[in-house]
């Protein structure tokens, strides 16, 4: 059986956060008359995600022995079910409202064929702006990200451009790349560029995910018509600071080889698609 959309989610140990998502989201989209499978990759985390199965309709759950990272679980992921979309999701993500989030995106992406990544609105709990479409950054972008100190205004002005706080976010646009915590992405796009690059175990795969769509002339668009609430917990920067957290945090240490990883694949190519 094809399915219309199979959302695809990596679970860690997050499995109520997983479950909480998947409800808003069944409940959110529960009139769209879509064929709808889950598939669920676990990383060997202690939560007994297995349950899950018998919870949601077209639901499968796959347990690897360790933890992979979220490109290759998600590359698992969108082998389990035979779809034309995939909408990949971060646990943490939840949704609300009576805009029926999936019949949304998949209208759109069946009005727009040459857009291969589509992704919506992200805000935070409190209801505020989540940035989260970009341009790819320069090679001192995360320096910056991560510094303290504002060197004169250069600080500020290289991170708001980064972030695109001069761009319209509340009209649909196309963007350089977008966050992975919600990507709707279509199949045809995925047979020609592949899925996510495994040199990455964690971070930068979506932007670079979203590099390869465009220069295999696939668009990746911005769509504020949906609106998906977004944790975001940030695990690479709850060490503040540029030393330090390389010595404590291993989620930053992650971050910090999957940017010299990105930058040494792309050699300097930062030009913008927008």
């Amino acid at each position: 059986m094809k399915y219309q959309i199979c959302l695809t989610l990596v679970n860690a140990n997050s499995k109520k956060e997983l479950i909480k998502s998947l409800k808003t989201l069944f409940e959110n989209s529960k009139d769209s008359d879509l064929r709808i499978a889950v598939a669920i990759v676990d990383n060997n985390s202690h939560d007994n995600i297995r349950e899950v199965e018998s919870m949601f309709p077209h639901t499968q759950v796959l347990i690897r022995d360790k933890n992979y990272g979220f490109g290759s679980s998600q590359n698992v992921a969108m082998t389990m079910f035979d779809a034309e979309y995939y909408f990949v999701l971060n646990p943490d993500t939840e949704f609300f409202g009576e805009n029926n989030t999936l019949k949304m995106l998949y209208n759109f992406m069946e009005k727009n064929k040459y857009i291969g990544i589509v992704a919506p609105k992200i805000v935070y709990p409190d209801g505020s702006l989540q940035y989260s479409c970009y341009r790819f950054p320069y090679f001192t972008q995360p320096f910056f990200s991560r510094a303290k100190f504002n060197f004169g205004g250069k600080t500020k002005k290289i991170n708001d451009r980064f972030l695109m706080k001069d761009f319209d976010h509340s009209s649909p646009q196309p963007v350089d790349w977008v966050m992975g915590s919600a990507m709707f992405v279509r199949q045809k796009a995925i047979a020609e560029v592949g899925g996510f690059d495994e040199i990455f175990w964690m971070y930068a795969e979506d932007s670079d995910w979203c590099h390869r769509m465009w220069e295999k002339k696939w668009a990746v668009y911005y769509f504020p018509e949906v609106v998906v609430r977004h944790t975001h917990g940030r695990a690479s920067a709850k060490v503040p600071g540029l030393i330090w957290p390389i010595i404590t945090n291993k989620y930053a240490r992650a971050h910090i080889k999957s940017w010299l990883k990105y930058f040494w694949k792309w050699k300097g190519n930062h030009r913008f698609y927008r």
